[in-house]
């Protein structure tokens, strides 16, 4: 590994993971908001800010098949950032949806 995991995207891929996390969470929230779970997760994805690996919390909070969801919401710059990130702290690339 080398830290790339933990090193900050370029501003413009962490602003448009960011918005469109927020989108999907309001997706979700509308179909599973019981509890309050997914709109909480938003305000979590709004405040972050762009440094170390605040950009990979942000996917992480997602489950495999939002994840899907947030990738087909991404352009391929956002999406080869994730990819990288993920290749580099060791996750596989036997299932990729980045």
């Amino acid at each position: 590994m080398s830290k790339l995991y933990y090193t900050a995207p370029e501003q413009k891929i962490f602003d448009e993971v960011q918005v469109r996390a927020i989108e999907l969470w309001y997706e979700i929230d509308t179909d599973d908001n019981k509890y309050g779970y997914a709109s909480g997760k938003s305000r979590i994805v709004r405040s972050l800010k762009n440094v170390q690996d605040n950009f990979m919390c942000i996917v992480s909070m997602f489950d495999h098949n939002n994840q899907m969801r947030l990738a087909n919401k991404l352009g391929g710059d956002a999406r080869d950032a994730i990819r990288e990130r993920i290749i580099d702290g060791g996750g596989g690339t036997e299932a990729f949806i980045f």
